[in-house]
């Protein structure tokens, strides 16, 4: 077997073993572009070899997408097809697992009418509320994986041969998923407990509030009195792990939706419904944002702000260090599953409900009343530099180092 299937073999083993981790007698689910079809065949194999009761694999395609968005009615995307969405919410209920596996170029749908991506996406966010409720509470457990597609390795490689750019790209998501090591399902077990040293020292400081500091960044961020920072791995409702982003360098929680204020500046672009948007900064006051500015993307950014009441605030802080693999590449992915762990970085929109305790069991309600925002979307984007500092407010109102030049202070 030559490394690129040795290497393919084990990021199978790795998004079914690990990232979904499924079980005997489990339905797995794979949302897959076209371009994923080798990697998704092995999946399958390794799946139905674990003991899966079944696998559905839902394909899509970057070209058929674009046709879409540029030809069909406008009617249209203010609609989601109810069947495919009682479909998803009864698997979910039923206990299966989601895989996605993604590869779309980060220019899909540059030039399209704006309406129709703010539209779409709405109408998307709404018909699956209750499936984004059951992922964001740890109820099921869902993962999500990338290959490489043209366009795509293009934008991240264009100064490579053309001929050598899928290659390049990857050897890179091997690297940044540790698919191309020795015992690579070990490899992740250490992994995850390593990050899990972070997590339980943020979770003894229990700090009030995190005070960030960087070029164009001077923003304070309250933490809910009982937020809880988790890392890497979660645990969903049947006991089984699993790991929702490979890969993953953060550590994150939840901030308290009325407790954000100042201005935070982007320091990688953002990759967002098949558009880029670089060169930002957002203003926030009581938690709101009151302003958006952006060289490149401003218009987008706005429809994302205004996607609904939620999505004028944060839902995740998320802490990842300069010098972390992926950031030490020095490859800009533009897609987000990998530079947000390059970076410290935000999300726009809603909570994770297992950021908080007892979070897992609340209703809506209970969860708001705790601190926790709600929304149809959750966009992260990225913050972190190497000249970034942290500083972490105790209810004394003294406060203590978290990252000095962007890196962990402890």
């Amino acid at each position: 077997m030559n490394r690129f299937k040795e290497n393919l073999e084990n990021y199978a083993e790795l998004a079914v073993k690990v990232g979904v981790n499924v079980q005997p007698g489990q339905t797995l689910v794979v949302n897959s572009t076209l371009e994923g079809a080798e990697l998704v065949r092995i999946i399958v194999r390794k799946a139905y070899e674990i003991g899966a009761r079944n696998v559905i694999v839902n394909w899509n395609d970057d070209i058929v997408n674009r046709t879409k968005f540029e030809l069909a009615p406008d009617e249209i995307f203010n609609e989601y097809p109810e069947w495919r969405a009682k479909e998803t919410i009864e698997l979910s209920e039923n206990g299966a697992a989601f895989l996605s596996v993604i590869s779309s170029s980060p220019d899909l749908l540059k030039n399209v009418k704006r309406e129709r991506i703010a539209n779409s996406q709405k109408a998307s966010g709404m018909a699956l509320k209750k499936w984004r409720q059951y992922m964001q509470s740890d109820k099921i457990s869902w993962s999500i994986v990338a290959v490489p597609s043209q366009a795509w390795a293009d934008k991240v490689f264009p100064d490579e041969a053309e001929e050598n750019r899928i290659e390049k790209l990857w050897d890179a998501i091997f690297t940044a998923t540790r698919a191309d090591v020795d015992q690579p399902v070990e490899a992740w077990k250490k992994h995850d407990d390593t990050l899990h040293e972070k997590v339980d020292y943020l979770n003894e400081k229990n700090y009030q509030k995190l005070h960030y500091t960087a070029p164009g960044t001077d923003l304070t961020i309250e933490l809910p009195e009982k937020h809880l920072w988790v890392g890497a791995g979660s645990i969903n409702e049947k006991g089984h792990s699993f790991m929702a982003n490979m890969p993953t360098e953060e550590v994150f929680t939840v901030p308290l939706k009325t407790g954000v204020n100042g201005t935070v500046t982007s320091t990688k672009p953002l990759s967002y419904s098949g558009n880029i948007i670089n060169h930002f900064s957002i203003t926030f006051k009581e938690g709101r944002i009151v302003d958006v500015k952006a060289e490149q993307g401003e218009e987008i950014l706005k429809q994302l702000v205004e996607t609904d009441e939620g999505s004028h605030y944060l839902g995740e802080v998320a802490l990842v260090p300069f010098h972390s693999p992926i950031s030490e590449s020095n490859i800009l992915f533009y897609n987000t599953l990998f530079d947000e762990n390059a970076s410290n970085h935000l999300a726009i929109g809603s909570s994770y409900a297992f950021c908080i305790e007892g979070g897992k069991t609340m209703n809506q309600q209970e969860l708001a009343e705790n601190g926790l925002n709600e929304s149809l979307t959750h966009v992260d984007f990225m913050i972190g530099s190497a000249k970034m500092n942290i500083d972490g407010i105790k209810p004394d109102g003294s406060s203590e180092p978290v990252f000095r030049n962007g890196d962990w202070a402890f």
